[in-house]
């Protein structure tokens, strides 16, 4: 497990007003992917396949606030090697399970559990 943060999630409540925003104040390039109603954030030079060309930055991704997902801040996203060790370990050191692990295409699984201060944290296993 690499322990490492890969990625950012920021919710919202209006799509176009939040990436409008983004897209103004940082230059942010967006990619909506409407079938996953999920948003695809490119922070700077990235490549489709690998991501993030430069060291020291991230991308990440823009979401519906949901009863699921209710977080009015943004989260991020951890590599593991097992999403459901991660979400195990989770819930062993007192977190609580969001969701299970959930397949994203063929690029991976993720999955979402809140730790103990109620902060929504995603984690993340390449396929």
């Amino acid at each position: 497990m690499s322990g490492k943060v890969m990625h950012f999630e920021i919710p919202f409540d209006d799509g176009d007003r939040a990436r409008g925003f983004y897209e103004k104040v940082f230059g942010w390039q967006m990619m909506p992917i409407p079938e996953m109603d999920y948003t695809m954030v490119s922070t700077g030079p990235s490549d489709p396949e690998t991501g993030p060309t430069e060291p020291g930055f991230i991308n990440g991704g823009m979401f519906q606030r949901s009863d699921e997902f209710p977080g009015k801040g943004p989260g991020i996203v951890i590599d593991v090697a097992s999403v459901d060790e991660a979400l195990r370990a989770a819930e062993e050191a007192g977190g609580r399970k969001v969701t299970d692990r959930t397949p994203v295409g063929d690029m991976g699984f993720t999955g979402y559990f809140t730790d103990t201060e109620g902060n929504l944290v995603g984690v993340w296993e390449s396929a």
